[in-house]
Parts: structure tokens; C-alpha cells; sequence
């Protein structure tokens, strides 16, 4: 655990008496008292404190191990387990709400090989790729999963358009793209599923991004070990380099001195502290590089030919949704923990 004491604006060198308990930690200095609390079920290991520093402009940094109680449920929501066989769903449109595909229920909900997986066969096979002219499209009754779309039989939709980009009539959000004359891609950053029974709510739209890419990254990284990925966007340009540290961080935030509550309501969000006067939030950690404007063309050459960064492509104005929300993340970190080497935290 890092915990970040902001210091007393008036008195930036004054002596400080630290206090650290299980449940909470106390700075005294110049007569005031700054406490900084913990939820329920979280506690600090006092004895394991160290690294005690005050750094100019951002206050005191310490750190500790923290012992968490499991949470009661698993948070991440997977699109593998939410849709089943025989049951009946509803596709929105994630910005605005407006329904896509009413009332379909799946016989097969089958994954898709992965995006390079033309490429592993090339590796393989020391013959002609064997799988080159085949296609994988889906029948009415079948949704295929890929790692950032899904394909279904578009049929007798009157949704469809006849060119290739699938947009929202309602608020003209790009949605998808035709493959063929009888299957659409949606992208699983547009659209939300629900099962036809349930009710629709809206999710402000910078929380659904940050939490459905969040998932995809879990995913690959546990299921194939992968945890380096370069963010694509529909239009084939590389935008971000993003590089998976950790799956299972603990943001807890005072409210009181919350930078990050402001600087996200750019997406009309508001993050409201789950239980009481702190904040807590489930977290991935991820190094990333900008690759816009040719930014960082090095490294983005290295890793476009590396066989074990992953490819994941998403619409171009998602790409530069996630690069924003990235930064703004960023600039709600102290200065002194934004960078590590030359990658953005």
C-alpha cells in the first residue's frame, strides 16, 4: 500500500508527528490534525510501515502492507458468462439507450480464435495457411465472441445498413460494421446486453469504457498470459501501448481531498464514494504510452512485430476516449508516482 498525506498548504516544512493505526492514519503538525481513514474492510500492518517521506508539493508518502477482507461477490462482469444459450437479450446502444436487436435468443454463443491467430498459424504451419479462405459467420441463432466485438446474423434486421460502418439512428454513435451481407460486428464499448426481462439503466459512459476494457485485459492477461497490448483503432492506426501490472488494486480516496472526482466529471461522471466519507474502488495498473501524432514510434514498431503483445482494436473515438480517461487518471496521481521509466502510470 502507498498512502499520500497532502500537506498543510500554510506550514510546508513544519515538523510532523505520524501516527499509524490499524484502521486509520493521523498527521499532527503546526497544531492541525490531518486523519486519513479507512473502509471497514480494510486495515493497515503499522509494524510493516516505512519509506516515511515528505515530498515538496504533494506532502508525506508512506508504505505498508494492508490485509483485505475477500470481496463478497466477483465485481468483474464477463460478456462470456452474462450471455447463455436459450435465453433471450436486448442490445442498447450504450450512449444513448436506444434498443439495436430486440428480443434475440442464441442457440450457440461460441468465442472467436483471437486476433493474431492468422499469424500463430503462419508460425505453425509450414505450409499455405489452410484456413486463408474460410469464414467464420454466424447463423440467425448463433453470437460469436471476439475480444472486443461480437458477431451475429444481421438476417432480416431493417437495422442493418447497406455500408459498412452500423451506427445509432437515435444519437449517430458509430456502433459497429457490416462483415458480409449477413453479419454484423458490434463492439463491446457500445452496446450494452440485457437479459429481456431486465430493466434498463443507463452507465455514464467514461465508467462503462474504463470498466468493459479493464475486464478485457484481465481476461486475456489470465487466460493466455498476456499483458502487453497495443490499442488499435478501427481505422488500423495504433493509438495506445498499454502494459498490465496488476489486476487486483485497492484505490481507496478521502473524499475531502478528492482530485480525481472533478477532473473525471469531463464525461458527465460522477464517482461517489461507496460506503460513507471514503472512497473505494476495484482497480487494474497499467503503464501506457500515447502513440498519436507518431508518438513513441520506437516502441510502437517493437511491439507491433513481438508476437506476445496482444492486438486489440476498438473505434477510433473510443480510442480517444480511453487515451483522455488515461490521462486524466494520471494527473489525479501525485507527480512523483505518475511515470515509471518513460511509460505513464
Amino acid at each position: 500500500a502507498v498512502l499520500c498525506v497532502p500537506s498543510e498548504a500554510g506550514l510546508p516544512s513544519a515538523p510532523a508527528d505520524v501516527s499509524v493505526a490499524a484502521d486509520c492514519v493521523e498527521v499532527r503538525s503546526g497544531g492541525s490534525c490531518e486523519a486519513t481513514a479507512l473502509p471497514a474492510e480494510v486495515s493497515l500492518a503499522p509494524s510493516s510501515c516505512r519509506g516515511l517521506s515528505r515530498l515538496p508539493g504533494e506532502g508525506l508518502h508512506l508504505r505498508m502492507r494492508l490485509r483485505r477482507l475477500p470481496p463478497s461477490a466477483d465485481l468483474v462482469f464477463t460478456l462470456r458468462e452474462s450471455l447463455k444459450p436459450q435465453k433471450s437479450y436486448v442490445f442498447y446502444c450504450q450512449s444513448c439507450g436506444d434498443i439495436i436487436v430486440k428480443d434475440r435468443k442464441f442457440l450457440r454463443v461460441l468465442p472467436l480464435p483471437s486476433e493474431n491467430w492468422s499469424a500463430l498459424v503462419e508460425e505453425w504451419c509450414c505450409h499455405p495457411d489452410p484456413f486463408a479462405r474460410s469464414a467464420l459467420h454466424p447463423q440467425h441463432d448463433d453470437c460469436f465472441l471476439g475480444d472486443t466485438f461480437f458477431l451475429l446474423n444481421s438476417g432480416n434486421e431493417s437495422h442493418v445498413p447497406e455500408s459498412l460502418t452500423v451506427i445509432c439512428k437515435r444519437c449517430r454513435t458509430m456502433l459497429g460494421e457490416t462483415v458480409s451481407s449477413d453479419t454484423v460486428k458490434y463492439y463491446v464499448t457500445e452496446v450494452i446486453i440485457r437479459p429481456s426481462e431486465a430493466s434498463f439503466s443507463p452507465i455514464p459512459r467514461s465508467q462503462f469504457v474504463q470498466n468493459v476494457i479493464a475486464q478485457i485485459l484481465v481476461e486475456l492477461s489470465s487466460a493466455k498470459s498476456t499483458f502487453r497490448f497495443i490499442i488499435k483503432g478501427d481505422n488500423g492506426k495504433t493509438y495506445i501501448l498499454i502494459w498490465l501490472l496488476n489486476s487486483d488494486t485497492l484505490l481507496v480516496e478521502s473524499s475531502g481531498s478528492s482530485s480525481s472526482h472533478s477532473v473525471f466529471t469531463l464525461f458527465g461522471d460522477i464517482f461517489m464514494p461507496s460506503t460513507g466519507p471514503v472512497g473505494t474502488w476495484n482497480a487494474v495498473k497499467v503503464l501506457y504510452q500515447p502513440c498519436i501524432k507518431s508518438r513513441n514510434k520506437d516502441i510502437a514498431d517493437e511491439w507491433e512485430n513481438d508476437i506476445g503483445v496482444h492486438p486489440l482494436t476498438f473505434p477510433t473515438e473510443t480510442c480517444m476516449e480511453l487515451l483522455l480517461i488515461l490521462g486524466l487518471s494520471t494527473t489525479s496521481l501525485p507527480p512523483s508516482l505518475q511515470y515509471m521509466n518513460s511509460f505513464q502510470v
